[in-house]
């Protein structure tokens, strides 16, 4: 008889950098059962988000594809036609194949807002929000508990699978965790499963947060990065300690996450991802609000991976793309891709085991400018819209960025060196293509990762 395959629970917090916790020793941020389950784990220090932004990194981390790929080049939204390509295949479509229960809890974002094509949707459905039906539009997850985006933390609601929408009246993350758990002791004992849970804060509103989270933060004194300049100082000072609240408080749930699965018994057998979409600039280089960016704040995120009978705890140095996230719980789990060539990313389960492979040199970043309804004069003059935006390679050292905003001709190249600048506070601008030197070596990943992403952005 063959051997029951690994279950995976996946979990991601949305907007959570990766110094927002405290084995990090950078925030000063309290989680107590992250931390634990840290040591427990896997621990990637250098994964990357490689779109900082809701809907298209969620995109690349469910299907294992570049943004261009999947259709999600910039957030779902009103006005917009972006949503998740109709014949994509997320890992929940591949693991529901393989036999697997599949759920999804919490935040989407992947699709249209209902409005968009209905103005009065017998959900309810407001603003950037849609009630997703059971069927294709679901990619593979059976047991459903969620919304598209609605960022109402301590009044959320949810649909199942009619248009009546449930509404729990208590903060998100804790409702989300409580049907979580559910679906844990609801288990049946001889098929696995794959849940996603998604939970949306620590994404602002960053002051819907219960109070007893509010007041571990209330007596410490205000904490402010070197390179949080301009106006955002008075975003850091205004919103820091709610983020970091909201952090703690996900750091509760996520303990209790974990409890449910030990008096399961489903602990040893199971893979559990923390990780997050994007980061959070928090007023770093001035930015507010903000996520969309190269800055280390906002593509930086944690990445923990616990699998009791298959991993040894340790931290790995690899560069991680969003992209890599499915090929590489794939390989961890024994299941082929339903369809291998479509996948973009790499599959590193075989270095999470410790074993001798290739590392790469650099990894991908990218931001689009979005649906060209969005630039009507450029769709009018035939503008390819998404042949602008900036495009960049991470390595262990360096940052390296072109960019070209849509009116303009010329591309902007900077370099960062994060081992001597780490808050990326004295970029190396450079005028033209580089011709030598450490910088022609990162323009020259930029168009190898160019080419692999089926990305026609101009260089010259």
């Amino acid at each position: 008889m063959a051997a029951k395959r690994p279950n995976l629970l996946f979990v991601f917090p949305d907007q959570w950098r990766k110094m927002a916790v405290g084995c990090s020793n950078d925030d000063p941020v309290y989680t107590q059962n992250i931390d634990r389950f840290a040591a427990e784990s896997v621990t990637l220090d250098h994964a990357i988000s490689c779109f900082p932004l809701c809907s298209p990194n969620r995109a690349v981390m469910l299907t294992g594809r570049f943004p261009l790929s999947t259709g999600v080049t910039g957030n779902c939204k009103p006005g917009l036609t972006l949503k998740l390509n109709d014949d994509e295949l997320t890992i929940g479509n591949m693991l529901q194949k393989e036999g697997y229960r599949t759920g999804y809890i919490g935040k989407w974002h992947l699709d249209l807002p209902e409005r968009s094509l209905n103005p009065e949707p017998p959900s309810g459905a407001v603003h950037w929000d849609a009630y997703i039906p059971p069927g294709p539009r679901r990619f593979g997850f059976d047991f459903w508990h969620a919304y598209n985006a609605n960022d109402k933390h301590m009044s959320p609601h949810y649909w199942q699978d009619t248009h009546e929408r449930i509404a729990p009246g208590e903060w998100s993350t804790k409702h989300e965790t409580d049907v979580a758990i559910q679906f844990l002791r609801d288990q049946p004992a001889d098929q696995p499963f794959c849940l996603v849970v998604s939970w949306n804060p620590p994404h602002q509103p960053f002051e819907q947060v219960p109070d007893e989270y509010k007041a571990m933060y209330a007596d410490q004194p205000g904490y402010i990065r070197p390179n949080v300049q301009g106006d955002g100082l008075e975003q850091a000072e205004r919103h820091m300690k709610d983020y970091f609240a909201a952090v703690t408080g996900t750091d509760r749930e996520f303990g209790r996450l974990l409890e449910a699965l030990e008096e399961a018994g489903l602990a040893e057998d199971t893979i559990v991802v923390l990780t997050s979409d994007h980061g959070e600039t928090m007023g770093a280089h001035g930015w507010m609000e903000h996520k969309n960016i190269w800055y280390e704040e906002s593509i930086a995120v944690p990445f923990f991976i616990r699998y009791p009978s298959g991993l040894g705890p340790r931290t790995d140095s690899v560069l991680f793309n969003s992209a890599d996230i499915v090929p590489t719980l794939l390989g961890l789990m024994g299941v082929q891709p339903t369809e291998p060539g479509r996948i973009q990313g790499t599959d590193h389960s075989g270095l999470l085991r410790g074993e001798a492979a290739a590392r790469p040199n650099s990894t991908f970043i990218c931001h689009y400018p979005g649906d060209v309804d969005e630039h009507k004069q450029a769709q009018e003059e035939g503008w390819n819209i998404n042949a602008y935006g900036w495009r960049g390679v991470r390595t262990a050292r360096y940052t390296y960025v072109a960019e070209k905003r849509v009116g303009d001709r010329a591309v902007r190249r900077l370099m960062y060196d994060n081992e001597l600048d780490p808050y990326q506070m004295s970029p190396v601008l450079l005028d033209g293509p580089p011709r030598e030197s450490i910088a022609a070596e990162l323009e020259s990943e930029l168009r190898s990762w160019l080419r692999q992403a089926g990305d026609d952005f101009c260089l010259e």
